[in-house]
């Protein structure tokens, strides 16, 4: 095995260990039926992965990936100082997140008037959809 081959398989499995914690299967049957309402999953093409409602911002590539990126999304104002503070979502921050969006941003920005335009909290499977999500990241 040469050198560049195994750095590239360590570098694979490293990546894939980042989102060993959640099941693919399971966060996109959680997607469907729980997030698709307000969020679609369309790569930068055009091409639609998952349709969905335009509420919230599209998905695709959101795994590991700086806060509020979408250019073709107008984010409220706590979520953009979350993001200026460097706020990326990883799978942790995702999860905390879906939980109770509010919440996070208030703690995350340590502003106690910061709010979400997400009202919904997803109390299980965060991790599932993360893992999900990471599945169809241009990276995977």
């Amino acid at each position: 095995m040469t050198a560049r081959l195994a750095i590239a398989l360590t570098t694979l499995t490293l990546a894939t260990a980042a989102h060993a914690e959640g099941d693919v299967a399971t966060g996109q049957k959680t997607f469907e039926t729980r997030c698709r309402a307000c969020h679609m999953i369309a790569d930068p093409a055009g091409e639609v992965i998952q349709r969905g409602g335009r509420t919230g911002p599209n998905l695709f590539g959101v795994a590991d990936q700086p806060a509020a990126a979408d250019p073709d999304f107008r984010y409220k104002a706590s979520l953009q100082a979350a993001a200026e503070q460097g706020l990326v979502w990883d799978e942790a921050a995702f999860v905390a997140y879906v939980q109770d969006p509010t919440a996070f941003l208030k703690e995350f920005t340590g502003d106690a008037g910061a709010r979400s335009a997400m009202t919904f909290k997803l109390k299980d499977g965060g991790a599932d959809v993360f893992a999900y999500l990471a599945s169809l990241s241009p990276e995977s």
